[in-house]
């Protein structure tokens, strides 16, 4: 998918599970610092920030793309984009958002190189909705969330909901409900209008609403 980083990938794997006690008492704000203070970023304090922020990138790529059975090669990805733009980070203090965006653009590139590859024929066919966009039924893979019984089985629902939606409702709604963009940053990012933006995050709330609603009347 991509090429190789100037240091091989498992040397930085090593790294991560064999983290220097000073890079582990680093904060976030640091370890970005760290990070970009030399030509190329500073091995433990990157394979500690891979540590902390690992279940966050497969978080959004989950939500993004919950039936792609390659996210671990997809999260791999985003890592050598940050290796390697880690210094043009203007504040780390926002490493977090700029790490999200790094993932959601990378979602963004693959899923466009898979449509122009993609065969017209498929055995499940799309559906055109009334805004011209296609509807594809998403597999559900769900994580279990370490809440007690009733909590898991709720947020089992959610993702399972969430996997359902149409891609542009899904994508959409991730971006706002879970990654937190402004309505503005979404338009930009998906190449849509606002008033699109606003019209899929209605009406993936409004699924996700009667499907839950389902759930918890027993239906």
């Amino acid at each position: 998918m991509s090429q190789s980083l100037p240091v091989s990938w498992s040397s930085v794997e090593a790294t991560a599970s064999q983290t220097p006690v000073q890079a582990e008492k680093l904060s976030n704000y640091d370890l970005v610092l760290q990070c970009q203070t030399e030509h190329r970023p500073e091995k433990s304090a990157f394979a500690e920030l891979m540590r902390r922020y690992q279940s966050h990138v497969d978080k959004v790529l989950y939500h993004l793309a919950p039936d792609w059975q390659d996210r671990a090669d997809l999260a791999q990805e985003v890592w050598i984009r940050v290796y390697r733009n880690v210094k043009r980070l203007n504040d780390p203090i926002k490493f977090r958002g700029w790490l999200s965006r790094i993932a959601t653009n990378l979602f963004y590139d693959e899923l466009r190189k898979r449509k122009r590859n993609s065969s017209p024929l498929s055995l499940d066919a799309p559906l055109t909705l009334a805004d011209g966009e296609l509807d594809w039924e998403i597999a559900s893979a769900t994580p279990g969330p370490e809440e007690d019984l009733t909590t898991r089985e709720f947020y089992d629902q959610l993702n399972e909901a969430i996997a359902d939606l149409p891609e542009v409702f899904r994508t959409t709604i991730v971006l706002r409900e879970i990654e937190g963009m402004a309505y503005e940053e979404i338009a930009e990012l998906t190449g849509v209008s606002l008033g699109t933006v606003k019209s899929r995050i209605a009406r993936a709330r409004h699924r996700l609403q009667t499907q839950l609603q389902r759930y918890l009347d027993g239906g």
